[in-house]
This record gives C-alpha cells, sequence and structure tokens, in this order.
C-alpha cells in the first residue's frame, strides 16, 4: 500500500457514509409523505456499498499487500440508492386529501428506530473513518519529525 493509501481509503469511506446519511435524513424527513412526484406515498431509500478494491483472491491479496506499489488500494464507494419495494403502510383516514374510496391513506413503511439506528451506524463509521485519517496524519508527521 502506497503512503496515502489509508487516506485514499478513509477518504472514499467518508463519502459513502457521508450519502448514506443524507439519505438517512431524507427517509426521517419524509416519513409522512403521501403523495410525491410519481403519484404514491414515498419509498424508503437504501444505500448499496461496493469494494473498490481490485477483485483478486486471497493469496493474490496477500502478495500485493507485502509488496510495496503505488497501484490502486480500493476503498468504497456508493453503488446506487434503491426504493424500498415493501408495501406502505395504509391507515384509515377519510378527512385525508390523499384517501382513497375507503378513507385509507398509503403512507411510507418508515419506521423512526430503524433510521436512528442507520444514523448512528453512519455516523459512528464516519467518525471511525475521521480517527484514521487523524492518526495517519500523526503518523507522517511524526515521521517527518524524526528525518529532521
Amino acid at each position: 500500500m502506497n503512503l496515502f493509501g489509508v487516506m485514499e481509503v478513509s477518504g472514499s469511506a467518508l463519502q459513502a457514509e457521508r450519502i448514506r446519511a443524507e439519505v438517512v435524513a431524507a427517509n426521517m424527513a419524509n416519513a409522512e409523505t403521501t403523495r410525491t412526484a410519481d403519484g404514491g406515498p414515498y419509498r424508503r431509500q437504501h444505500v448499496v456499498f461496493t469494494s473498490d478494491a481490485p477483485q483478486a483472491s486471497f493469496g493474490g491479496q496477500m502478495l500485493a499487500a507485502s509488496v510495496p506499489s503505488d497501484a490502486a488500494v480500493g476503498g468504497v464507494r456508493v453503488t446506487a440508492v434503491v426504493a424500498d419495494q415493501g408495501n406502505p403502510l395504509r391507515r384509515y383516514d377519510p378527512g385525508h386529501p390523499d384517501a382513497d374510496k375507503d378513507g385509507y391513506v398509503s403512507y411510507p413503511d418508515i419506521n423512526p428506530l430503524t433510521e436512528m439506528v442507520d444514523l448512528m451506524g453512519a455516523t459512528r463509521a464516519y467518525g471511525l473513518n475521521s480517527s484514521a485519517v487523524q492518526a495517519e496524519k500523526g503518523m507522517l508527521s511524526a515521521s517527518l519529525d524524526i528525518l529532521k
């Protein structure tokens, strides 16, 4: 791994976790949205992560890690943000403007507890990757001090 490989990996994870937190915030903000531009209720969004590491066998990965190189080290990236395909929740509210002929309104199937757990996970992962960047900066600074 090159000198700045850890920063590249942590930087890509910071970007991915930021997007994850934004999607969770959008889910929370739209928890009561019964009508979107598509006509139906808001659909909960999920973030799909993918590894940017070159695909190789375990032995190939170990060999590549043991030989100093400037090759790309990988990281993580957001492949897609996909909508939940589950059925919306139906509540009886005949006075609501989006109620059907039977008086039922379709609401997004968003659980605030699930969203908060996802947000806490994204926040924690963001903080840990930020700490890894700070630790590497400290190691680089200490290395430069040794060379003086």
